[in-house]
């Protein structure tokens, strides 16, 4: 069994747990994950209660069109950056009013990304208390990094799918981490 799909049901169960004690309701905007996190979560008994769902934004285009995410914004800073995983937690929590949580994430997986973005991603957590919101954003070095990757002689797919494991994993457990510093939660 691959131990990465492991540790993600580990963290996923933890927060459908949280989440279930704690009445909140989570949904996800997923760019480099493409999903991931939706179907992680989807594996675990109960979790209809708590996964409002997900939107895939993966391409520019889709960040703007579903999330309203400028096209100036999109170019400049660009997609991988933390206003735009800021905006994504916003937007997709402004579309679904049942949820409570919003965790978006948007990187680099590589491996032929731009050098200083390689294996970089932004992640935010948006809790909706009464009517705020509260942003909690950060950025994410994707394992492995690219002199890992180098080292260990792996192909691009090899690199995409440990970084999409990567990110996924870094998300689930920052929602965990919110969730038990009780920002917005119950």
């Amino acid at each position: 069994m691959d131990h990465g799909i492991v540790s993600l049901d580990g963290s996923a169960t933890e927060l459908v747990r949280k989440l279930i004690k704690t009445g909140q309701k989570i949904v996800f905007a997923e760019s480099c994950t493409a999903g991931l996190l939706a179907a992680t979560m989807g594996r675990i008994p109960g979790v209809s209660s708590v996964l409002a769902g997900s939107a895939v934004v993966y391409q520019e285009a889709t960040k703007h069109k579903w999330l309203n995410i400028s096209e100036d914004l999109l170019r400049d800073p660009g997609p991988v950056s933390e206003i735009v995983s800021e905006l994504m937690a916003q937007g997709v929590l402004a579309d679904t009013p049942h949820a409570t949580i919003a965790a978006s994430v948007t990187g680099h997986l590589g491996p032929d990304a731009p050098q200083n973005l390689d294996g970089i991603a932004w992640s935010t957590v948006a809790v909706r208390r009464k009517n705020e919101i509260s942003l909690h954003s950060r950025r994410l070095l994707l394992s492995p990094s690219p002199t890992e990757a180098a080292a260990a002689q792996l192909d691009g797919l090899q690199i995409r799918h440990a970084r999409q494991q990567s990110a996924a994993q870094s998300v689930l457990r920052f929602c965990l981490q919110i969730a038990s510093a009780g920002c917005g939660f119950s």
